[in-house]
């Protein structure tokens, strides 16, 4: 387990509170959420029928785009392959559209070979990367059923790789791989998926590792890396004459003490990749619906796209009232 430093004193530090400022705007994002007209939108309409194929078999009905737009509704409002059918299959309905409608089976083959780019916004400021990974849940026995007739086998899941921006809060990068896979290992993933100048790259002490440091400057030498060095940590034997940063890391703590450090470095800007984890598991779910490592990859591609697609309709902003 990562060091928590003052892990005894914490429960002394008072609560710090916070209120929103913008509430009707956020409020009303919220609200837009949830509506059908933002997710099945005039551009899928219009590109809903796949374009003839120029090989020979047979030839797609749907497009990559209609396909997506059905599994982002299947993943923003829960639903089961079965259920995604009958609600595409209701808008043409109400909205008097002559669409034909993809069924449960199509979703799911189409699935296991879509395309779903990996969004990096392109922007020219430079980035602060908060980086952090969680387990998601795969498809098994309920709780009333371990309860009642014990575990069948042992639960498998899946841990999801992600990189936020400090700035928006979007998922800018997302890696999923087995349960066993070190997180300092998919640093060089994720920062391949940035497009954008890197600031700093930002991990817990998870990411206190002579390699993470390496691919970090080795693809963005710009960029500072902010790590807690672990309690057992020492200095390097180039500290006096050319200090690395984790040299710079320990002589700030040793000199400032860790709260110090965290300030001084910038190190709580973590909690914000906290934060985006949680926003995922309650807005899209902590479980995986597919069944294969395919058909999971693009479940939570398309789950990445849909979270930061909200984050764009509003956020909330606050200040600190004590």
């Amino acid at each position: 387990m990562p060091f928590k430093a003052n892990a005894t004193r914490r429960h002394r530090i008072p609560k710090q509170r916070y209120r929103v400022t913008n509430w009707a705007e956020y409020d009303a994002s919220l609200r837009q959420r949830g509506s059908l007209t933002v997710w099945f939108s005039e551009e899928a309409i219009a590109a809903w029928r796949a374009e003839p194929g120029r090989t020979r078999g047979g030839q797609p009905h749907y497009s990559a785009l209609a396909i997506r737009t059905a599994l982002t509704l299947r993943a923003v409002f829960r639903l089961a392959l079965r259920q995604t059918e009958g609600l595409i299959g209701s808008l043409p309905q109400l909205l008097g559209l002559d669409l034909a409608v993809p069924d449960h089976s199509t979703l799911s083959r189409r699935a296991e070979i879509l395309e779903v780019s990996k969004l990096c916004p392109s922007s020219r400021r430079p980035v602060h990367l908060v980086v952090d990974s969680t387990s998601l849940r795969l498809c098994g026995p309920g709780e009333w059923l371990v309860a009642k007739h014990g575990p069948q086998r042992r639960r498998s899941w899946r841990k999801l790789h992600v990189g936020v921006d400090a700035a928006t809060g979007q998922m800018l990068a997302s890696e999923l791989t087995t349960s066993d896979v070190d997180d300092g290992s998919k640093v060089e993933p994720l920062l391949g998926q940035i497009a954008a100048p890197l600031a700093s790259f930002i991990g817990d002490g998870a990411y206190d590792q002579a390699d993470v440091y390496g691919r970090v400057a080795s693809r963005r030498p710009e960029a500072d890396v902010i790590v807690p060095p672990r309690s057992t940590a020492v200095s390097s034997e180039m500290a006096g004459s050319a200090p690395t940063q984790r040299d710079q890391h320990l002589h700030s703590i040793a000199e400032h003490g860790r709260m110090g450090w965290q300030k001084r470095s910038g190190y709580n800007r973590r909690s914000l990749v906290e934060a985006a984890i949680s926003r995922l598991k309650r807005v899209i779910g902590d479980a995986l619906r597919s069944r294969t490592d395919r058909r999971r990859a693009i479940e939570i591609a398309i789950a990445v796209h849909a979270l930061n697609r909200m984050l764009k309709f509003g956020r909330p902003k606050s200040i600190r009232t004590t």
